[in-house]
């Protein structure tokens, strides 16, 4: 019965620690990326409508249905028991890096290769959301 209540507390304060390590990866990840394209020299202004179009459809996306793919990677994992820090990790990038394509869903006609830097990113925030996730309550499932 402790077991249960302890999992109770630790699930959810992992799940809010992981998402808030996964944002602030995401954004000095992607400041750091805007900071040297701008100070490159080289800036291709296509490139950066296309990221201010997507931080446009990602501010649309940015409310409680962005952590259904991750609650429901927390939810198989916490249910199947799964311990292995591959799957929260791997799950995390997974999940946090189909963000970019649900925000372009609606034009999807574009070439998705010029987002690629941007999946890069949301990607390895994913990881690292998983990791904590993975650390603080994943891998005693």
């Amino acid at each position: 019965m402790a077991r249960v209540i302890g999992r109770l507390f630790m699930v959810p304060f992992g799940f809010i620690l992981a998402a808030l390590a996964a944002l602030a990866m995401l954004l000095s990840i992607g400041l750091e990326r805007a900071t040297h394209a701008v100070h490159g020299g080289t800036v291709d202004l296509t490139q950066w409508s296309q990221v201010l179009d997507l931080a446009r459809g990602f501010y649309g996306l940015a409310s409680a249905a962005t952590i259904v793919p991750a609650l429901l990677l927390v939810i198989i994992g916490e249910v199947t028991r799964i311990r292995s820090s591959i799957y929260y990790i791997l799950g995390g990038g997974a999940a946090l890096s189909a963000l970019p394509l649900l925000a372009r869903a609606g034009s999807l006609g574009r070439d998705l290769s010029q987002i690629g830097l941007i999946w890069q990113v949301f990607a390895t925030a994913g990881f690292v959301g998983g990791l904590i996730y993975w650390l603080v309550a994943g891998r005693r499932a």
